[in-house]
């Protein structure tokens, strides 16, 4: 690691970085971001999901980066593809897309060093009407999460903003996964919760980096991971959903690294 980089710790552990440290993270999520908005029109029914993480791994490739998760814990391919009651950590394979299929592509790049973090969700042909709302109800709760995120607040307030939306909304916010803080590094303190009270947890840091990344269910928020060891599903096999942003702590509010250039973050917006 760079030692330029190296910023000072807080009590909790959580690293604090400048504002050149804020353009690196920005770049590599940027890469992120391209690949996410650019692999949308491989997406529909007939599609496997190993093709697409073939054109990932090469976009990946053609955009200077490298992949964060190839060799990761023995995982190997450069992205993870999470369809309909799999909440996270799917693995490419020659599944075959259906019509109405929703999808989660979770992208993560090393650029300069810096680690690139994004996920969103996706559609085969036209999404059916329950998944819609199940869709728009996780990003809108990251929306509010991310609203949350400023100096003096907590990451009790920023879980809180989610849960409380989530579960007026009649869906679960999943327990057993949560964002992290990120940098020159992949997982750092802190583990950002996606539920939780008010005024609980570290406090937030102009320089904090970290991911906001609620995974939603329809049904009830229990998982279960498959004997692959990555794969989880929801136990009831109700639909679940996720959204990933990239975050830096700013004087003020915050900075969201991973922004669609195309607007293209929500699968809807076309």
């Amino acid at each position: 690691m760079d030692d330029k980089h190296d910023g000072p710790l807080t009590k909790d552990g959580i690293r604090l970085h400048s504002e050149a440290d804020f353009a690196g993270m920005h770049r590599a999520g940027q890469v992120t971001a391209r690949i996410l908005d650019d692999i949308a029109e491989h997406v529909f029914p007939g599609q496997t999901t190993e093709e697409l993480d073939r054109l990932i791994t090469q976009m990946v490739e053609a955009s200077g980066a490298t992949s964060a998760t190839i060799g990761y814990r023995g995982y190997q391919h450069a992205s993870c593809i999470s369809v309909n009651h799999v909440v996270c950590h799917g693995i490419p394979s020659n599944k075959v897309l259906k019509a109405g299929d929703i999808l989660n592509i979770d992208v993560t790049v090393i650029l300069d060093g810096w680690f690139g973090d994004s996920s969103r969700m996706y559609v085969a042909g036209e999404i059916p009407r329950k998944a819609e709302r199940l869709v728009q109800v996780t990003y809108d709760s990251l929306m509010l999460g991310i609203e949350a995120v400023r100096p003096g607040n907590t990451f009790g307030d920023i879980g809180h903003a989610i849960q409380s939306y989530v579960e007026s909304q009649r869906m679960s916010v999943v327990r057993d996964f949560c964002g992290h803080g990120l940098g020159r590094v992949f997982h750092a303190p802190p583990n950002v919760l996606h539920y939780g009270r008010p005024g609980t947890g570290p406090r937030l840091e102009e320089g904090m980096f970290f991911t906001i990344e609620p995974m939603v269910n329809l049904g009830r928020p229990e998982t279960k991971v498959l004997a692959d060891d990555w794969t989880a599903v929801t136990r009831d096999k109700s639909l679940s959903a996720q959204f990933e942003h990239s975050i830096g702590v700013t004087a003020t509010g915050f900075e969201i690294f991973t922004l669609s250039p195309k607007g293209k973050f929500h699968p809807t917006w076309r």
